[in-house]
């Protein structure tokens, strides 16, 4: 029973670890958005994008934890930074595009 307790808690913390957001660079409906959708849909992508970069801060509670019980799970989440901010800057560029076509 003991033994049982141990792994679904290691499991639980190892499911747990913090792992932000990766958006869809283009979404099924971008190219029906308004312009003022799509100045909506850039600001959520640049929030995500924040998001994503104080995951990163060794502040964080859950990188704390990690680096003290569960190193690779700190890299995890750090390789997962790396993508979620790429590609929430990439839709915003894309989002960019976009409002340049439709003359916003």
């Amino acid at each position: 029973m003991k033994n049982i307790l141990s792994i679904l808690s290691l499991l639980l913390f190892c499911v747990s670890c913090a792992t932000p957001t990766v958006v869809n660079v283009i979404g099924p409906n971008d190219n029906t958005l308004s312009c003022k959708e799509l100045s909506l849909e850039i600001a959520e992508a640049n929030k995500y994008a924040n998001e994503a970069q104080a995951a990163k801060k060794m502040s964080n509670p859950a990188n704390i934890g990690a680096l003290i019980f569960f190193l690779p799970g700190m890299g995890a989440t750090f390789a997962n930074v790396e993508e979620a901010v790429k590609a929430a800057h990439e839709r915003a560029v894309h989002l960019n595009k976009l409002k340049e076509k439709k003359n916003c």
